[in-house]
Parts: structure tokens; sequence; C-alpha cells
């Protein structure tokens, strides 16, 4: 195979079922050696791209490319992409050995080889105690990763991966999040991941792509899909945020804006270019906010609320916060996350207390109003 810098490209892809249209004009470059997911809910295309990748649909238009040849027909077997599902698609009456071994003796490989291959295989994923199991004697973590040995031992260019941690408990999840993304740099291969599970995407992720109705909405690096979301329904999916309603009613430079939020006079930094009216969406993950007692109130423009809850969750403590109304009607909830530090003094909030409210400058998201 030559060295490109995409292994595989969508190009205007889209792909309808009958009446249902799963994706629409996809444009999707996948690098060569990375980690790239596909983040976002049920139904929203993910699978489907997979499938496309995998040889297993067909487009409906657009081209699927693999190493810069298009493969829109080319069946899955010919493709030296393997696919690791759900459900691990393993033969229970198959030896772990042999399942691993599958593809190889179809291949007609010689015995010796596969012998030798499988046994790599399995040691990559610490089974080799296990060679001569049957599945149904084995874990769920551990089905899982005889799957994966047997998508590796076919050396594929490719590794797409099904939401396979599904039906594993939390704590083998995350056990299996960081063997997997070792396993990825060990190997050197690409990997395509389908998740719904945000956290998961981000642990794991050179980049993610969100998806939503067919559509990308986002492709970029866990961080930047964190801090810098393109849109309301990428900032929402991918954690907590607060979205706070204003209008621009002056500008400074090319980044600070004045701008009337939620009742109060407030200064935003953005590079987007914004008219004086325009009606804005400030977007705030709850550590960027900062509370402070009414006794020690900041400096320029801060919100004045009430505390209405608090929960201790160990590292940190979540607090929700009732911005005071304005025009006599309710004001904004806030959800705002402290972190300990062993050198500040206890956190203790309670339900009731004033409390005012800045944020860190420059941690704000500031998007156009989009009509909800």
């Amino acid at each position: 195979m030559a060295e490109r810098d995409y292994i595989f490209e969508l190009r205007g892809v889209s792909k309808q079922f009958e009446d249902t249209i799963a994706l629409e004009n996809i444009d999707l470059q996948i690098k060569n050696g990375e980690f790239l997911t596909l983040l976002g809910p049920s139904g929203c295309g993910k699978t489907t791209i997979l499938r496309l990748l995998s040889g297993f649909e067909t487009p409906t238009s657009g081209d699927v490319l693999l190493d810069g040849k298009v493969v829109n027909t080319v069946p899955p077997e010919q493709r030296q992409v393997n696919t690791v599902f759900q459900n691990y698609a393993l033969f229970p009456h198959m030896t772990v050995r042999d399942n691993v071994g599958f593809g190889l003796k179809m291949q007609k490989r010689p015995k010796d080889e596969i012998a030798k291959r499988v046994r790599e295989a399995l040691r990559m994923v610490h089974l080799e105690q296990f060679g001569s199991r049957k599945p149904d004697r084995l874990s769920g973590g551990q089905q899982q990763r005889v799957a994966i040995a047997r998508a590796v031992v076919n050396n594929p260019y490719v590794l797409l991966l099904d939401e396979p941690f599904s039906a594993l408990d939390f704590k083998l999840r995350k056990k299996m999040q960081l063997e997997i993304k070792h396993l990825q740099r060990q190997l050197g291969i690409t990997f395509v991941f389908v998740t719904h599970d945000q956290e998961e995407a981000f642990a794991m992720s050179d980049r993610v792509v969100v998806m939503n109705d067919g559509r990308i909405e986002q492709i970029g690096t866990p961080q930047e899909i964190y801090e810098e979301p393109a849109n309301l329904y990428v900032a929402r999916f991918v954690g907590d945020i607060n979205i706070l309603d204003g209008v621009v009613t002056g500008r400074r430079n090319g980044v600070l804006y004045e701008a009337e939020l939620e009742g109060t006079s407030s200064l935003v930094q953005t590079k987007k270019q914004f008219e004086l009216g325009d009606r804005i969406k400030v977007l705030l993950r709850p550590e960027d906010i900062r509370l402070h007692m009414m006794s020690n109130k900041p400096e320029g423009a801060y919100f004045t609320g009430a505390i209405e809850e608090t929960v201790y969750k160990g590292a940190t403590v979540d607090i929700v916060v009732r911005l005071d109304g304005i025009d006599g009607r309710e004001g904004k909830q806030l959800m705002v996350a402290e972190f300990f530090n062993e050198d500040d003094e206890e956190i203790n909030y309670t339900p009731g207390e004033r409390v005012a409210v800045t944020w860190v400058n420059g941690w704000e998201v500031v998007l156009g109003d989009e009509g909800e």
C-alpha cells in the first residue's frame, strides 16, 4: 500500500434506505494511523459510515476511497479492513485459538504461519493462556479482546470498532479504553471507533467527528470539540453547558465586545464578527465559572444570584446557582463546578446564600443566536 496522508475518504457521500436518509452529503478524510471516533446519538448515521467503510453498504451517491482508489463496490473481503462488532460475533463452537485464526485459515495460510500469528495476537491482548477455551468460558472483557485479536491478526489497514464496550460494566469499560488506545499506538494502524459516549470518545481519540441526523456537525481534537464547539448542538452533546442570552451593545477592538447578558452589562471575547444589535449566545462550561461571597465582591461586571443546591463529588463540588431575574422573570439557572485544592479553604456554600458570579476571561464561547 502506498503511503498517503489519508487512508479513507468520503466525498459527497449520501446513503438512503427506502424513505430514510441515513447520511447526507458527507465529506470526511481519515488520516493514516490515527484514532478517529464517530460520536453521536443513536440513529445519527455513525454506524452507516462504518458499514460504508467496511464494504457492507454502498453509497447512494458520492464516493468511498481507500488508499486513493474508489471502492464503492469492492466487497468487504477485498478491502483489508476488519470490523469488531458490538456483540463480538465469536463462533461459540470454536476455541479462542480457532476463532482468532479463522480468517487466516480461510485465506489458506500455512499452518505454522497461522499458529505463529495467532500466538502473537493473543499475546498482544494478554490472552495467550486462554487459547483452548470456548467463548462461553470467557468474561465479557475477554471475549472483546478475542474479537480484537481476530481482527488485528489479519494485519488490516484499518480497524473499525462499532461500540465494542457497550456490554461491559463501568470499571472494565474504563480499563478496555486504555488497553485499546495502547494497542492502537502499538500497532500503528488506523482505528475508527463508534460511540455515543462523549467521555469515551475524548479519552481515546486523536480526532472526534460529532454527528447529528446524518450530518457532520464538527470535526476536531477532543480539546477543540469541548472548548470551541461549532454550535449549540455540539456544545450540549459533549458535556454540561451554561448558555447566557445576550445582545451586542458595543465593540472595543477585534476580539472584545460589549454585551448585555441576562440584563447585565458584560465584556465577551471572540474572533467571530458581530454587529451592534446582534443577538448572541455565550457558552460557559461549569468549570469556567467563579463564585464570590457577597462580602468579597469582584471588581468589574458580575451577576448576582443565590445558591440552590450543592452536590459533593469528591474532587469537585457541583453547585446550582439561580441568577436574579429581570422584569419579574425568573433568572437563569447555572451549573458550577468548583475543584478542591488542599491550600484552599473548604468549599461550603449553603442553599439560599447570595453570591456574585463571574467567569474566567477568554474561556467563554460566543455564538450567533440560532433562533431556538
